[in-house]
């Protein structure tokens, strides 16, 4: 088959052990991103099987309307990036393992050195003895203060623990089934949405973007956290009302800011103006992006192509296309 991976921008693929179970296969690696309708359109004329890495190209109707020989899209994870109805129409499956057995421990690691990061001003200081000043401020210490974890899935349970593993009190809000876990676990649940975001020292969000977690996290709520908060984000903008969160820091509720995620991603504007705040620590949106975690990932995901080519396909996220019932 002719496979086609888009936006691997280290040219990593390829160096994974993984990356030999698609021997016996023509695979086009493209390291740069583009999003054009038209660009992608060519790139992937002959593609039998697509491999997204996460959301980084979005593939809609217009695009799937032109790839008459696509028959695959391979992917791990959620996929608000994929129309799925489209590619039922087209006759195209779309496999995305759910990985509900394990946590992106990467994910979680980066949540977790972005707090340390952010409470103790390590990219300011940094900054600081590199130009020849000596220390800039005075930061804060994590043992004693409340970490907030709103959404308690298999990171957020895992950043929990790194929180109690730093002496830190653990509050969680999230779903109902959600905080019986986390009640279960032994940690504190708060009495509501309002009074979560009040009390909490840090909040570290982590829930999967679908409709019903889009703008989850209010101005309102923003508003409650104390002028020494720290609000971190490493799982989707989305999750927080657009432009709330660059209000809320200009307003001085929250304090500080930890991100790794963006409304428009890649970006490549140095003005957006989280860039721009001293109290804000960002990265490219790297939480998952180390060679152990692609490992894992893309042996899911080239496991996938593999079930395709011979003949029973898993992880379909569109069943529809295999029954032929689509509209």
């Amino acid at each position: 088959m002719r496979i086609t991976i888009l936006d691997d921008y280290f040219d990593t693929l390829r160096t994974l052990s993984c990356f030999r179970k698609l021997d016996g296969h023509r695979v086009d690696i493209w390291n740069d991103h583009v999003q054009e309708t038209d660009a992608l359109a060519e790139r992937l004329r002959d593609t039998e099987v697509v491999v997204l890495i996460r959301e980084r190209t979005e593939i809609r109707a217009p695009l799937l309307e032109r790839l008459d020989k696509l028959r695959l899209i391979s992917q791990r994870s959620v996929y608000p990036h994929i129309d799925l109805d489209a590619c039922t129409r087209r006759g195209v499956i779309v496999s995305s393992d759910q990985h509900s057995g394990s946590p992106s421990y990467a994910a979680a690691e980066l949540t977790w050195g972005l707090i340390l990061a952010a409470m103790r001003q390590i990219p300011q200081q940094v900054r600081s003895l590199k130009a020849g000043t000596w220390q800039i401020g005075v930061g804060h210490t994590l043992r004693g203060k409340t970490l907030g974890i709103h959404g308690y899935g298999r990171i957020g349970r895992t950043v929990a623990g790194y929180g109690q593993a730093f002496g830190m009190r653990v509050l969680v809000w999230a779903r109902d089934a959600s905080r019986q876990r986390a009640h279960a676990d032994g940690y504190a649940i708060a009495s509501s949405k309002a009074a979560f975001y009040e009390q909490a020292d840090i909040v570290s969000l982590h829930m999967r973007l679908v409709e019903e977690t889009r703008g989850i996290v209010t101005a309102e709520d923003l508003a409650r956290m104390s002028p020494s908060a720290l609000l971190v984000n490493t799982s989707r903008a989305a999750l927080i009302e657009s432009d709330a969160l660059v209000r809320a820091l200009r307003a001085g509720r929250p304090g500080m800011a930890a991100v790794d995620v963006f409304e428009q991603e890649p970006l490549h504007d140095p003005d957006h103006p989280l860039l721009a705040m001293d109290n804000v620590v960002c990265t490219p949106h790297i939480g998952y992006v180390t060679r152990d975690e692609f490992e894992i990932q893309f042996s899911d995901v080239f496991d996938q192509i593999v079930a395709y080519a011979q003949g029973r396909p898993i992880n379909v996220v569109n069943p529809a296309v295999l029954t032929g019932r689509a509209n």
